[in-house]
């Protein structure tokens, strides 16, 4: 990311990383996350400056002449995070993508200046990253906030009860369920392989060829381990190598070349 674009970006993310903290706290209660989360939101709109998070963003928004909508549709999701603790099916879950993963790519694509074009691209690929990171958590999430984002109706289809995702180890019926819903994101994914080279800015382009990388191998890792029992995320030495990928392939494509097997 250019120097010029990672002030914005920055105070993009410790607001959101505050608010995150607010939904996930093990001691507050319901009604106490959901007033900090107000207030938050106040502070943004600039009803007062209790929270330099929100201060510090909504100066970077001013100076940039960019609007607050994805930093307010984040606090909807943390909302949801508070509330909503289960999701009916997959359109469920994307809905929720919607508000909790999608604005935090049109947000950066605004700040480079990007065309709105790019955002079903943008919304595929954040939608995927979200729901790779639900499956990689999916037994944490349960056990430590019992929130379930694998769809209800995957579960029963699968005939598995939720308390399974507090297994030490998925069972059979489990490990079928999950590796179907990383197929499907997988699928979702697809959709975004066009988005580097949708975006103008060359540096942005490479991080989401980067990114769009990244995520294919996680589902392919998601599509054969058990989350429960087995590493499902990236270490330091293969996402090395799988940016070294991702850098070869993207510029053999910006030069119209033919990418190797």
């Amino acid at each position: 990311i250019h120097p010029r674009h990672r002030a914005p970006i920055l105070a993009f993310y410790h607001f959101v990383r505050t608010a995150d903290d607010i939904a996930d706290h093990a001691e507050l209660k319901p009604n106490e996350k959901l007033a900090l989360l107000d207030q938050l939101d106040a502070d943004l709109d600039g009803a007062s400056d209790r929270n330099p998070e929100a201060v510090a963003l909504r100066k970077e928004l001013a100076q940039r002449g960019l609007s607050p909508r994805h930093a307010k549709d984040l606090l909807t999701a943390f909302r949801l995070d508070v509330t909503k603790l289960r999701y009916r099916d997959w359109d469920d879950l994307i809905g929720y993508c919607a508000y909790s993963a999608m604005p935090v790519g049109r947000f950066v694509c605004d700040v480079h200046g990007e065309s709105e074009t790019v955002w079903p691209a943008n919304d595929a690929l954040c939608a995927a990253l979200q729901i790779i990171n639900h499956l990689q958590d999916c037994q944490a999430d349960y056990r430590n906030l019992n929130r379930v984002y694998v769809p209800q109706d995957a579960l029963a289809a699968a005939g598995v009860e939720v308390e399974a995702l507090g297994e030490t180890r998925a069972s059979p019926a489990l490990l079928a369920c999950l590796h179907g819903l990383a197929n499907k994101t997988e699928l979702l994914l697809r959709q975004a392989d066009v988005f580097p080279n949708l975006v103008q800015d060359r540096r942005l382009g490479l991080e989401i060829a980067v990114i769009v990388r990244l995520a294919h191998h996680l589902t392919g890792v998601l599509m054969q381990r058990d989350p429960l029992s087995e590493r499902v995320h990236v270490s330091k030495l293969d996402a090395l190598g799988l940016t070294a990928q991702a850098v070869l392939l993207h510029g053999v494509r910006s030069l119209g070349g033919r990418a190797p097997a």
